[in-house]
């Protein structure tokens, strides 16, 4: 089954594979944080990206609070205030949404098994406001059959959530 995207348009860094595939696994599983440096001249580099983010409002994708616990950060909420940064002046990291549902890891997933995996995973932060003449982009730290992605602008989109894209720092 192929995606069928609730989002526009979507951007990434780096393929995962070799040295992308090691800073993404370094960060993720092995709590390297000082990866996020070289993460960072990456996304500086990639051509488009600073524009493509300019003005945005960032949402990274969030982790639920027991593997938050866990890793002790949120490897996306780290991605998105580098985005933002990269982003200058009028772009902002915010999180409207809230993982209510501790799923098992996608990694060894196919893509059926994950969409189903994420069904109602993702929910609006009790307080959340989302604005129409705003644009949400969502930020993961890899994208793979864009399930988790979708889950989450899925719930933008029924926020009222209009203009939606998304990035990733890997892709594979």
């Amino acid at each position: 089954m192929e995606l069928d995207p609730v989002f526009g348009e979507g951007r990434t860094c780096v393929l995962l594979r070799g040295p992308g595939r090691s800073l993404v696994h370094a960060l993720k599983y092995h709590r390297a944080l000082h990866v996020l440096e070289d993460m960072a001249v990456l996304i500086r580099m990639t051509p488009g990206m600073a524009d493509y983010v300019r003005g945005a409002v960032l949402v990274p994708v969030p982790l639920h609070p027991r593997k938050e616990r866990e890793r002790e950060y949120n490897q996306s909420r780290l991605l998105a205030q580098i985005f933002a940064t990269a982003g200058g002046p009028g772009t902002r990291v915010a999180e409207p949404l809230r993982r209510v549902v501790d799923t098992p890891t996608q990694t060894a997933l196919d893509r059926r098994t994950r969409r189903a995996n994420l069904k109602n995973a993702f929910a609006l932060r009790k307080g959340a406001v989302i604005k129409t003449d705003e644009r949400y982009v969502l930020i993961d730290d890899v994208f793979t059959t864009g399930s988790t992605l979708n889950a989450c602008a899925s719930v933008l989109r029924r926020a009222g959530g209009v203009n939606l894209d998304v990035v990733t720092f890997g892709h594979g």
